[in-house]
């Protein structure tokens, strides 16, 4: 997600500065001023958030299960609680936060750290907008597709209609254009963007 987010806004005109690892660096988008760091260190790129007009957080666990609580804990949590403070302390104008819809019922660890997430950013005093996919459909994340017949059933039927909304698929394009949409239009305040919200700007 963060290499077609980077090559989009580039694409667009934006100046990106991001933080990766140092082995991570040539898998950056040419273009991309690579700052090398560890994004569970805020101290580790503190410094090169100043002047940015947007802060955007991409770094959690990859492929989320409920096996995976303690990496919840270690990276999510972390991460993000490092990305607000640097971002505080910069005066960024604009935070942008992948979390992930809610309530749910499965996901109960990852739900209840990216809630904190979204709480610390509110806490912070962030203009941010926040963004809570369900499933993110692309490479390597194809399978739940075939669920795609039971969504369109449950959408229609009123007792499950908003469930099915809310908690429906998201396409890898989708996530993207909805990331970008929300980096060139700044939110005041805390502004939510759930699936819905998500589709139509794909």
């Amino acid at each position: 997600m963060g290499r077609s987010l980077i090559a989009r806004l580039l694409a667009r005109g934006h100046a990106i500065r991001a933080v990766v690892r140092g082995s991570s660096r040539r898998k950056l988008p040419s273009g991309c001023h690579a700052i090398i760091g560890d994004a569970l260190d805020e101290s580790s790129y503190a410094e090169h958030v100043k002047g940015c007009d947007a802060f955007v957080h991409l770094v959690g666990v990859a492929h989320p299960s409920p096996a995976k609580a303690a990496e919840f804990q270690r990276i999510d949590l972390v991460s993000i609680r490092a990305a607000v403070a640097a971002a505080e302390k910069a005066r960024v104008p604009h935070f942008v936060y992948v979390s992930v819809a809610h309530p749910a019922p499965v996901m109960k660890d990852y739900i209840a750290v990216r809630s904190q997430g979204e709480e610390m950013i509110r806490s912070a005093g962030l203009s941010a907008t926040i963004l809570q996919p369900w499933y993110v459909l692309g490479p390597g994340h194809r399978w739940p597709a075939l669920l795609i017949p039971a969504y369109w059933l449950m959408e229609r039927l009123p007792v499950t209609r908003e469930t099915a909304r809310r908690l429906g698929l998201v396409s890898l394009a989708q996530m993207v254009t909805a990331l970008a949409n929300a980096v060139e239009n700044p939110a005041p305040g805390i502004r939510i963007r759930q699936v819905p919200d998500i589709r139509r700007a794909g």
